[in-house]
């Protein structure tokens, strides 16, 4: 990971006058009361080459795949240059107008019809700047699936390219760089408020969830320029699978997003790890086929403990089978899965037979399944067309479906939950590929729902002091989302 310290980095771009307050008109004819002038990095070498350092950076966390990197003109293509020139990748440069000579071409560089290319940009409100590139590279026969972007203003950019098949992927978020100016004494209340209420009363694109009519207004918060329905108002809409209701009402009523990761390999010291945590925990995730001493009696003892503490069991059992197989695997055998636990998972890699066959045992019983969707590990298959595909399956079996268990939100449906694991207070990985993410980064960033940590809380000296750690900072990383936060 970069050793670049985001918060001194933000009040460096205010240093060089690349963040302005005032009333500044943008390309969209808005006014607005803040201004991001990226231009003027070209005559700061060193925090250019930080801007580069940290889109990159990016692009390796996220593990994007690319033949070719093109940055918008003309304020990004200094970035993608030093990206391109450091790393030895290739880079595209597209014009704004075509040539009357020479070969007349609007896109410069060596490519090939289906190659993928990334895109790099200073900064977004709509994506329109984003979508006017993609769209010359697309007649040239390439294609763009993600663009790194160094600052959204977090009015629409990100909901906008996604129904365009485009994941963006920011580097700082508008309401993140007003918390660090503000908490550094560069600006006050009254300009946060205003700037504020600006983003949130002009996003360029409507979410599913801002034209959701069956929960009231009172149940909405803004988020990030839409509206976004909190975990309260999302349990009782009435498409949500029970287990999922249940699990959001759990978060609400807890004040916790957290999911502790159990890989413990004694019964009892699984008991007393639940026992422990359960007040500090909405969900614990076990995996039953690493104890040692497994008995009958060990399923009714965790429920009991699920039972009094309120939480929920989630088995990460990974099906991964034909449909009669996983039939028995989750009712039979040694571990009777679906006789204690409330959640269980699957690849999507056999086809929806894996999801029939889970939920012909499982929805009697009343129990929700997660689809796979992403890994946390690197070098993980589970991305491009295989998480669509996993997007559709769900969407194919809501009567079983619950949610992902993903590195970010995958699709914007309400109803739906996002779980994502290898959550740690400081990002990076380990040496068997495990790549951790901030309870910030993943909940408030990427817009998942529920972080997953292990090895952060298990390793910790005392355990419940970590739970309570982990359980604070993803809360406060939710309320910052909907809005409600005091900061």
């Amino acid at each position: 990971m970069t050793n670049i310290c985001m918060d001194a980095f933000i009040l460096k771009l205010q240093d060089v006058n690349a963040v302005k307050f005032g009333e500044y008109k943008l390309k969209s004819g808005l006014m607005t009361p803040i201004y991001i002038d990226l231009r003027v990095l070209v005559s700061h070498p060193a925090l250019m080459n930080q801007v580069s350092q940290l889109m990159y950076q990016r692009a390796q966390d996220e593990r994007l795949q690319f033949d070719s990197v093109c940055g918008v003109p003309y304020t990004a293509l200094p970035m993608a240059t030093i990206i391109c020139s450091t790393h030895e990748l290739p880079m595209l440069i597209r014009r704004k107008e075509a040539k009357d000579y020479g070969t007349k071409r609007l896109i410069e560089g060596s490519f090939k019809e289906g190659d993928t290319c990334l895109i790099i940009e200073d900064t977004v409100t709509s994506g329109s700047s984003i979508l006017e590139t993609v769209d010359v590279l697309h007649k040239e026969g390439l294609k763009v699936t993600d663009a790194i972007v160094l600052m959204d203003r977090e009015q629409g950019a990100v909901d906008m390219l996604a129904s365009k098949g485009i994941r963006l992927h920011p580097i700082i978020s508008m309401f993140k760089l007003l918390d660090v100016l503000k908490s550094s004494g560069r600006i006050d209340a009254r300009t946060v408020q205003s700037v504020r209420e600006f983003i949130l009363d002009n996003n360029t694109f409507r979410s599913k969830e801002e034209n959701e009519k069956d929960v009231p207004a009172s149940k909405k918060k803004r988020v990030k320029g839409n509206l976004e329905l909190s975990y309260e108002a999302r349990a009782k809409l009435p498409n949500v699978h029970p287990v999922a209701s249940k699990l959001l009402s759990v978060m609400a009523g807890k004040q916790s997003n957290l999911c502790v990761s159990a890989d413990v390999t004694s019964s009892e010291e699984l008991l007393r790890l639940a026992n422990t945590l359960g007040p500090k925990i909405c969900l614990l995730k076990t995996h039953v086929d690493i104890l040692k001493d497994y008995t009958e009696a060990f399923g009714q003892k965790l429920q009991a403990v699920a039972e009094k503490h309120n939480f929920l069991i989630f088995e990460d059992r990974k099906f991964a089978d034909i449909g009669n197989t996983v039939k028995h695997q989750y009712e039979g055998g040694l571990y009777q899965i679906s006789s204690w636990s409330h959640i269980v998972n699957a690849h999507a890699v056999p086809g929806p037979g894996v999801v029939s066959g889970l939920a012909s045992v499982g929805r009697p019983l009343g129990r929700g399944c997660l689809l796979i969707a992403q890994m946390s590990s690197q070098g993980s298959l589970a991305t491009g067309d295989y998480t669509k595909a996993a997007v559709k399956m769900a969407e194919e079996h809501p009567d079983f479906v619950i949610g992902f268990i993903c590195g970010s939100k995958v699709i914007e449906r309400p109803e739906l939950i996002h779980m994502t694991p290898g959550v740690r207070m400081q990002a990076g990985g380990d040496v068997l590929g495990q790549q951790y993410t901030t309870p910030e980064e993943v909940v408030y960033n990427k817009g998942s729902d529920v972080i997953i940590v292990g090895r952060g809380i298990l390793e910790a000296s005392d355990r419940l002091d970590a739970a309570e750690a982990y359980r604070k900072s993803g809360w406060e990383a939710y309320t910052r989302r909907m809005g409600t936060s005091d900061q």
